[in-house]
């Protein structure tokens, strides 16, 4: 008896080979199966607290230290996450010659770590920290051993994890806390990431919309698009009348405007795709 499933395995695979050449959006679904959170449910409702804002991160001290002290408990496990399956499929799809540009809107650099390249990290990476005054640049690892210097305490914080390398931890009070500064300016340290609030880039919005543009199609997957810099990519492409296929577990802000949505879990889903 032929399922849901199978229809809609069916519906992707007959849609791939009427677009070959793809433009690809990812969001936090790709990374799930690899231990990292996401931010929204299955209705595109927050399940947390939203994250810290650019200007809130850049003004107060204070919020400053709170980011750090949940980061530093939630990095370790962040940056040793490996790629699921999601990513390896979709590095296939590149290799087939059938994605010529693909954008995330993840941090976590799990695209590349599977073998993915030309990757545009729509929102930056953690992988890295600069000073917002002189623009010096370090690893983060780097960062992190320093910060643990000088707060011994914190190797000894445990908490939940959360999406974008941050934790569940509430501290009372952080006025002791020393947070390593610009070894060039004394400026204030940031992880290369767009935080809400903040613009992404103009030169990297154009050369994701020229990907639209130039591909037969768009291709969401694990995304619910409830954030502008990721839905518009998907109004750009309805503009132009290209097709648009979303995979991903739950409604997205994008559902009136595709072409076919499918359901599921997107790495499954893609793994059924390049297998055959």
């Amino acid at each position: 008896m032929t399922t849901a499933r199978d229809i809609q395995d069916e519906q992707l695979v007959s849609f791939m080979a009427r677009h070959p050449k793809l433009m690809v959006l990812t969001g936090a679904g790709c990374s799930t199966s690899s231990g990292l959170g996401d931010y929204r449910d299955k209705s595109g409702q927050w399940k947390r607290k939203q994250p810290i804002t650019g200007q809130l991160f850049i003004s107060s001290e204070a919020s400053r230290k709170r980011y750090w002290a949940r980061s530093s408990v939630g990095w370790p496990s962040f940056s040793s996450a490996q790629p699921g399956l999601a990513h390896t499929a979709l590095k296939q799809l590149q290799q087939q010659g059938r994605i010529p540009l693909l954008v995330t809107q993840n941090v976590d650099r799990l695209h590349q770590k599977a073998g993915h390249t030309d990757v545009v990290d729509l929102h930056g990476v953690l992988a890295t920290v600069s000073c917002i005054d002189c623009k010096h640049t370090l690893d983060r690892d780097d960062f992190q051993t320093q910060l643990l210097e000088h707060n011994a305490w914190l190797n000894e914080l445990t908490a939940a994890h959360a999406p974008d390398g941050d934790a569940d931890l509430e501290l009372d009070s952080l006025s002791s806390m020393h947070v390593p500064e610009c070894s060039q300016c004394n400026g204030i340290l940031k992880p290369d990431v767009v935080f809400f609030g903040e613009t992404v880039p103009k030169t990297i919005v154009a050369h994701a919309m020229q990907g639209v543009a130039d591909t037969d199609a768009l291709l969401v997957v694990g995304s619910s698009l409830m954030v502008y810099s990721g839905f518009r990519f998907c109004r750009h492409a309805h503009q132009l009348g290209k097709p648009i296929v979303i995979i991903n577990d739950g409604l997205t802000r994008a559902d009136d405007l595709a072409t076919l949505k499918i359901d599921g879990d997107c790495g499954l889903r893609l793994t059924r795709l390049v297998d055959g």
